[in-house]
């Protein structure tokens, strides 16, 4: 009479331990895909450079014809340039970085003048920390006028911009709004103030603005 086998019973030269030495290589084989998602990804991420390169004759897309000649030589770590996509005036982002120095800008629906928009801003922030109460006016190429506020602090120097975006002067309370926000290291604004006064001076409102 042949004895059957006592269901889950592991034959002996299959055991470790009391366990099935058959599921290990699936079981380790699904722990390391865990191991990389949760570590190894990331850690790579950090590790690789970001290299997306601003190239003379890039120009970023702001959305429904509004435009932003990027720095040469910066990197693009988020947004997008004309031609290779499309961008929301009203949740536009781009991120401009190169060494020691920053570019953020971000769109928004806002309905009222640049300076309620800057002043929301900082608010909403809760008082930018190092704002030296300093504020003017810039004037871009295309005749925009932003409101704009420096600040200084330990952690390095910054210029906040609030721009509306419409070349006509009596649509600006209902368009988009543009905040332009410069970070740089301690001691990095002077040697980055042209290039940034630059690239103020070459944002456009699209032409249905």
């Amino acid at each position: 009479m042949t004895e059957t086998a006592p269901r889950g019973w592991v034959p002996v030269e299959h055991r470790f331990l009391g366990l099935d030495r058959r599921t290990f290589a699936p079981a380790l084989g699904v722990l390391a895909i865990a191991l990389l998602l949760l570590y190894g990804l990331p850690a790579l991420n950090a590790v690789i450079p970001w290299h997306n390169e601003i190239r003379a004759g890039d120009v970023l897309d702001l959305g429904d014809g509004s435009t932003a000649v990027p720095p040469v030589g910066w990197q693009l770590e988020d947004g997008v340039l004309a031609g290779s996509g499309s961008a929301s005036p009203a949740s536009v982002q781009v991120q401009l970085t190169t060494g020691g120095a920053a570019i953020a800008l971000r769109g928004a629906a806002f309905t009222g003048s640049a300076a309620a928009f800057l002043d929301q801003v900082l608010r909403s922030e809760g008082g930018a920390p190092g704002i030296d109460g300093s504020r003017g006016t810039v004037t871009t190429a295309s005749g925009l006028v932003g409101v704009a506020q420096a600040s200084t602090s330990p952690q390095g120097d910054g210029l906040d911009v609030a721009f509306k975006m419409t070349r006509t002067p009596g649509q600006a309370d209902a368009a988009p709004a543009l905040l332009v926000r410069v970070r740089t290291a301690p001691g990095q604004f002077e040697r980055q103030q042209d290039t940034v006064g630059t690239f103020l001076r070459g944002i456009t409102a699209g032409a249905g603005r």
